[in-house]
């Protein structure tokens, strides 16, 4: 059985964005355990999951456990999972009204997070000028 515990500390994040009248669907942009992860607490939630995926991670957990997946590009990172444009196309292809970064890739990249935004996707992350900071890691120290 799912549980909020088992599936992260997510809840939340994901109970302030999501409910009635709220996202239905969201896309990770993520692989492996961290992915799996939001997909079962989106599970708990009701919320429809997209994934994304490279040509090495096709028949990878996080794949299956998707509602929908969508082939984002080779198996290097930097030709898929760090291509920004890939990750927002395959969103305003699939519906998904937000994305969740995950940890990692994108999840830091400001340039990114505007992108979501100038998009119309909800960036589950910190907005583009906080996220800046926290990309250079001494800053939030300060």
């Amino acid at each position: 059985m799912l549980s909020f515990r088992r599936a992260g500390i997510h809840r939340r994040l994901f109970s302030t964005i999501v409910g009635p009248g709220g996202l239905d669907k969201i896309i990770i942009a993520n692989r492996g355990e961290i992915a799996c992860r939001v997909i079962d607490t989106c599970k708990l939630l009701n919320v429809r999951t997209v994934a994304v995926y490279s040509t090495q991670d096709a028949n990878s957990r996080h794949v299956q456990l998707a509602d929908e997946a969508y082939h984002i590009g080779p198996s290097e990172a930097k030709d898929s999972y760090l291509r920004g444009d890939k990750v927002i196309e395959a969103a305003l292809k699939s519906g998904a009204k937000a994305l969740h970064p995950g940890y990692g890739f994108l999840s830091e990249n400001s340039d990114f997070a505007k992108l979501c935004e100038e998009s119309g996707v909800t960036f589950m992350g910190p907005p583009p000028r906080r996220s800046k900071t926290w990309g250079a890691k001494a800053t939030p120290r300060r």
